[in-house]
């Protein structure tokens, strides 16, 4: 008995070591809400469209190894909408002045979707405190000739579905209640996203033209029935970034990290242990 309970402490140590813990810091004037745990050296991610602040599998998985800090972008959920902010490179500048202000060294920064265009920016910007670049999906570039849904025009249900492969994962997430904070949350994150990508539709007409400065390694994830943005976006980053190498996650949509957590932090992992 006395050894299964020591067991049990050790286990709960463990998850405690781990377990997130909720932040506000304020950068640049602006309140900022961020959730870290885990120790060693930090992954950042950067959330999508839809929002952040949620402690999702394979960061918990993660944790085991790295400091994960997750924060929610200026204008997003809990985070202030500062009078500075007016569009993604204003962003850029910010999650820079976050790193510095933090003390971050060797940072693996991971951006999904908006989040993955993100990344770009500020990789372009500066790479001085970054040891490895990894995209999810990332928006940030156009290519001629090539359609793609206008996702503003969908609704809440089209947009939940077109999100994943599987769409017993869609009808979990629209059958979850939705408090009125929630919905307060989402409605403000939806504005954030229109603010920050709606002329032109999700993309940087400058970015392709800078993508050659990041000089870190760059991972590129991807899910193969992505309805958000098309595969050949993968191949176009892939071409851009200097040794960029891509993975794709088969029977996956636009979040790998959701869809697919084991498989993407296996690969992430393994990603980040091979940049170090």
């Amino acid at each position: 008995m006395a050894r299964e309970t020591a067991a049990q402490e050790t286990v709960a140590l463990a998850d405690a070591a781990v377990a997130p813990r909720e932040e506000y810091i304020t950068i640049d004037g602006c309140k900022t809400f961020l959730l870290r745990g885990g120790k060693g050296q930090p992954v950042l991610f950067l959330h999508g469209a839809r929002g952040g602040g949620n402690w999702l599998p394979f960061m918990a998985k993660l944790a085991d190894s790295h400091e994960i800090i997750a924060p929610e972008h200026p204008g997003f959920g809990r985070s202030d909408a500062p009078d500075w902010w007016d569009n993604i490179h204003d962003l850029a500048y910010f999650y820079l002045d976050l790193i510095k202000t933090l003390k971050l060294e060797h940072v693996h920064l991971v951006g999904s979707s908006l989040g993955g265009w993100l990344a770009t920016e500020i990789a372009v910007r500066s790479t001085a405190k970054l040891a490895s670049l990894t995209l999810i999906g990332a928006a940030g570039l156009h290519i001629k000739g090539l359609a793609r849904p206008d996702t503003f025009l969908w609704t809440q249900e089209e947009a939940t579905r077109a999100l994943f492969h599987d769409q017993a994962l869609a009808e979990k997430m629209l059958g979850q209640p939705v408090s009125d904070e929630e919905l307060e949350r989402q409605m403000k994150n939806r504005f954030a996203a229109a603010r920050m990508s709606w002329a032109p539709r999700l993309y940087d007409p400058h970015l392709h033209k800078w993508l050659h400065r990041i000089d870190v390694p760059t991972a590129i994830f991807w899910g193969k029935q992505d309805q958000y943005i098309p595969t050949a976006y993968a191949e176009r980053f892939a071409e851009l970034i200097p040794g960029a190498q891509v993975q794709y996650f088969d029977k996956c949509g636009h979040l790998p990290q959701v869809e697919q957590p084991e498989a993407f932090a296996k690969a992430l992992e393994s990603f980040i242990r091979r940049a170090a």
